[in-house]
């Protein structure tokens, strides 16, 4: 999971299938022409070496989800790009790639000021995705407003509920004291309803390419109290990877056990006896 990178499919040639006449077909051609069973490759076809893989994330575009997929596969070792296809949710997500309506999924699982996000790893256990890398993403917030807003016209800062606790030292040291704060889902989000709803009193925390998005101005940039604000996200995809010997590879296993006195330490000490070293526990 340590690996920030893909694996590259080499083109494969494509095969020649023969299709009879149906003027000149036996009934027995006929009716494997007329009810062939579709394969899943008839409905999404993998992409190939050099066309864009379709990664799904949770939010909508601006979102720092969007930013981390585009950062895990737009890096050019695959020779081709990503294409970022946005859900309303995690498990949606999770889905799409399931249903092939995807390639691949980036979502986040730990922030170093929020803690872990425990609902994608419930989502691991039910979902039957592989993780095949992980990217670390730092966050960046601004306070966005509509073009000719200024901060003393504010009444209200909207974004997500995390996004708004990690800048409140920055938005009272701007005056922000008795500006109310409002919880939405997302910070992409807040952007959009402001853009939408032609909100000129109102204020959201997101990323700059929210702003450049949705038309709106960026009022201050940087506003997070911790300039170590860090997302690590997970890459998924329906097959695994074969870790290689020439580098580390991180292995994280996710797993349900049975209420039991000393049920963890039983499957704690299976790493112990064999010297493997744990680097991080999630109970």
């Amino acid at each position: 999971m340590g690996v920030n990178t893909h694996l590259a499919m080499m083109p494969m040639p494509m095969p020649v299938a023969t299709i009879p006449d149906p003027n000149s077909a036996s009934p027995g051609e006929l009716y494997n022409m007329t009810h062939a069973a579709l394969t899943i490759t008839d409905l999404a076809p993998p992409p190939m070496h050099g066309s864009n893989l379709r990664v799904a994330y949770q939010g909508v575009p601006g979102a720092y989800s969007e930013a981390a997929a585009c950062k895990a596969y737009n890096n050019g070792t695959g020779g081709g790009s990503c294409e970022p296809i946005p859900c309303d949710q995690f498990e949606v997500a999770f889905q799409s790639v399931e249903l092939w309506l995807a390639d691949r999924a980036v979502l986040p699982v730990e922030n170093s000021l929020g803690g872990s996000i425990h609902r994608n790893y419930d989502l691991l256990l039910s979902h039957r995705l592989h993780i095949v890398g992980e990217v670390q993403l730092p966050v960046r917030h601004c306070l966005l407003a509509l073009p000719g807003v200024e901060i003393r016209d504010l009444t209200r800062v909207i974004s997500h509920p995390q996004a708004l606790a990690q800048c409140e030292h920055t938005l009272t040291s701007l005056g922000l004291i008795t500006v109310s704060r409002e919880a939405v889902d997302d910070t992409a989000g807040a952007a959009q309803f402001i853009a939408a709803k032609n909100l000129r009193d109102t204020a959201a925390i997101a990323s700059a390419r929210a702003a450049q998005i949705y038309g709106l101005h960026i009022l201050a940039e940087g506003i997070q109290d911790d300039p170590s604000n860090v997302t690590r996200f997970v890459m998924l995809a329906r097959e695994p990877i074969v870790p290689r010997t020439d580098r580390p590879f991180k292995t994280s296993i996710v797993f349900a056990h049975e209420e039991s006195t000393g049920a963890l330490f039983k499957v704690l000490s299976a790493f112990a006896f064999r010297n493997i070293n744990l680097t991080k526990i999630e109970s």
